[in-house]
């Protein structure tokens, strides 16, 4: 990689939490026509050189865990409040306080797994704070989102109530930079402690929840090198020890997992896993892609980019790979039987807000970019299943790179919504590997594979494949060569669309969906196709 994208890289471990403004909510989109979506599959495009991919269908993987999938849910502008959480006197449809649409989406997508209350607000999150009848509740100023009021009406009862109606599984992070041991240990026993059997299993059943909750990720505190603490990473493990012995669920497996890195910090990886490594069960990365990344005062639009930052984001992006190899390696070390996880609880899109937004809300438009950006990601995750056994996408609703965006009774899905659809069957899969012989897509001075790819044999039996081409001006066509299956045909859907910034808003919902691919061709155990320019295509082989 050039040597000044590899500096510019390096800077970014540096990263701290916004600060806080006022109270604001638009989103800026210039929308494309319904019709994009079709018109960029019919224009005519050149055809580039072709990508030569093996898949050892016979030789399977470590399951890619569906927790990979999960989705992050913070106090934070208007994901919860607006987004996911209208109260139950709403005029907006809801189901005992939660929007149904938004509901129904995420069901859709069979969200696994979702986190709360954090993020840099977990670490100022006092649990008694949103428990009892919500007009005794404290308000409270959100001092690093917005700075806006926090009334506390979504709560622990509140967050359980919206897992349970998801099916999903919950990860709870603990306030650790300004909380103590004995906080987060009765937050634990008020959640999981069986019905009855202590006073504050009583107090639950008294606020309206008698039978124990499960909580099946407790995050030990959050970004203990920023936002959570500002801490050394020798004092923060000694800290997450203190945190992980007191923390005793009274039913269930609970994992915890501990403040890990951010990007390419791998002296904290070092030190957290030689000191704590045998007490946790996981460590948490994080990692933002952003076009330009020399600094976070100036990340780069969501919308109305160039090429140029079309191709740095993609470039940043597939640091991933990089990053999770040699935390891995690290991790190895300490943990050679993988019994650690490596869990990627914070990965996604950082741009600048969105024009006439609080700065604060991390709101943000969401486009064919991202959608390539979490294809990507996706397709790094099932190469490193083996570690990577859990992710959250940051976020859910309305913050950064978001499933869903809601205005008052309105709500639109993103492309990046449409990604996590196309890749279901990957969840609870199994790995295949591939090996992938890519021309390059080139601009400026980025130069990355034109075409990544991951293969699965998913739960159904059938083996998925997910083929992406990043070049947003060529075609490229792929051979896939099958080792150990024998296909007869092959059925599959394609995200594209005319513009780089094509994107989803209230007035045009539809400029960024799945339609039919019908250009795969099977014969004598090869699949072929043509990927058009700036597409993601997953097949599934018959």
């Amino acid at each position: 990689m050039p040597a000044a994208s590899t500096q510019t890289r390096e800077s970014s471990i540096r990263k701290r939490a916004l600060p806080g403004l006022s109270l604001a909510l638009a989103l800026a989109a210039a929308p494309l026509p319904a019709q994009a979506q079709a018109q960029a599959q019919a224009q005519p495009r050149a055809a580039g050189e072709g990508a030569v991919v093996t898949v050892e269908a016979d030789q399977p993987g470590a399951q890619v865990h569906p927790d990979v999938f999960g989705q992050f849910m913070e106090h934070l502008g208007t994901g919860i409040y607006g987004g996911v959480w209208v109260g139950e006197d709403s005029p907006i449809p809801n189901d005992g306080g939660y929007r149904t649409d938004v509901l129904q989406a995420l069901k859709d997508i069979n969200v696994p797994m979702v986190r709360w209350p954090g993020g840099c607000f977990a670490d100022e999150y006092h649990w008694r704070d949103g428990i009892g009848p919500r007009e005794d509740r404290p308000v409270k100023i959100n001092t690093n989102w917005g700075g806006v009021n926090e009334d506390n009406s979504f709560g622990t009862h509140e967050f359980m109530g919206f897992a349970q109606r998801l099916g999903a599984r919950t990860y709870v992070s603990v306030n650790l930079g300004s909380g103590t041991p004995a906080e987060a240990s009765q937050w634990v026993e008020y959640m999981t402690a069986p019905a009855g059997t202590t006073a504050l299993a009583r107090e639950r059943a008294a606020n309206g929840h008698e039978d124990a909750w499960t909580v099946d990720y407790l995050g030990i505190g959050n970004e203990l090198w920023g936002c959570g603490g500002n801490m050394r990473a020798e004092y923060a493990a000694d800290l997450t020890n203190r945190f992980v012995t007191f923390t005793k669920p009274g039913t269930g497996e609970m994992l915890k997992i501990a403040s890990g890195p951010s990007d390419s910090n791998y002296e904290w990886t070092e030190t957290m896993m030689k000191i704590s490594g045998k007490l946790i069960d996981g460590l948490a990365l994080h990692f933002y892609t952003r076009p330009r990344d020399a600094t976070w005062e100036d990340k780069g639009p969501a919308l109305g980019f160039p090429e140029s930052e079309w191709a740095s984001t993609l470039d940043h992006t597939m640091e991933m790979d990089e990053f999770i190899t040699r935390h891995s390696a690290i991790m190895d070390k300490y943990d050679p039987e993988q019994r650690v996880m490596l869990a990627v609880d914070e990965w996604g899109t950082w741009y600048d807000p969105a024009p006439g937004t609080n700065p604060g809300f991390l709101q943000q438009q969401n486009s064919l970019r991202d959608a390539m950006v979490a294809a990507l990601n996706i397709n790094i995750f099932t190469k490193h299943a083996e570690r990577v056994k859990m992710a959250a996408i940051a976020q859910m609703v309305n913050v950064l790179q978001a499933m869903l965006l809601t205005d008052g009774p309105r709500m639109v899905k993103t492309p990046t919504y449409h990604v996590f659809d196309m890749y279901e069957p990957w969840q609870g899969a199994t790995a295949l590997p591939v090996d992938v012989a890519a021309p390059m897509y080139e601009k400026d001075d980025v130069s990355i594979p034109a075409v990544s790819v991951s293969a699965v044999r998913g739960t159904d039996g059938q083996v998925h494949l997910a083929l992406v081409n990043v070049d947003p001006n060529n075609a490229h066509p792929v051979t896939i060569a099958l080792d150990g299956v024998n296909p007869a045909g092959a059925t599959g859907r394609i995200l594209t669309a005319r513009a780089m910034d094509a994107h989803n808003d209230f007035e045009n919902p539809e400029v960024v969906t799945p339609t039919a691919f019908t250009g795969a061709r099977v014969s004598r155990g090869t699949v072929t196709a043509t990927l058009p320019a700036k597409s993601i295509v997953v097949l599934q082989l018959r």
